[in-house]
């Protein structure tokens, strides 16, 4: 006997990339799969919510979740190689971006009411780059090029 879609519903997200899959009242839940502009060497760019903290955890695989001090442009960036299950809460309004090994899915919490409108975007300068790929070599090893 199946369960009935009012007591149970059941999402998943398989491809690349970012996606919502669940929506409720003031939040979001959201699955964060590997892509490729999500390579070390692809990242251009932070993004930063100036108005709620944002939730990741590492289900499977790996991925590293760069920060960046800084108020109007990142100044200084900062790597966590993630734990799985762990739950990390990056503070509103803290440049972040990631990247992640091939097989790494990550669980999501945000507000609902997260957009372009309240997460801009900073470019990140040739040496923040740099030490993107540097960090990102110093925790995987030379993994980091192959995942």
């Amino acid at each position: 006997m199946s369960i009935a879609a009012s007591l149970l519903e059941v999402r998943d997200h398989a491809e690349a990339g970012y996606r919502p899959v669940l929506d409720f009242d003031a939040w979001r839940v959201a699955i964060l799969n590997h892509a490729e502009d999500l390579r070390p060497e692809n990242l251009t760019r932070m993004q930063r919510h100036n108005e709620t903290d944002e939730v990741f955890v590492l289900l499977r695989g790996r991925c590293i979740l760069f920060l960046g001090q800084g108020a109007d442009a990142v100044t200084r960036v900062f790597a966590e190689d993630m734990q799985p299950f762990k739950i990390y809460n990056v503070k509103k309004a803290a440049w972040h971006t990631h990247t992640l090994s091939e097989d790494a899915m990550v669980l999501i919490v945000e507000n609902r009411d997260t957009t372009y409108d309240n997460s801009p975007f900073c470019s990140l300068t040739e040496s923040q780059r740099q030490t993107i790929l540097n960090l990102t070599s110093a925790l995987w090893g030379n993994r980091a090029s192959a995942s």
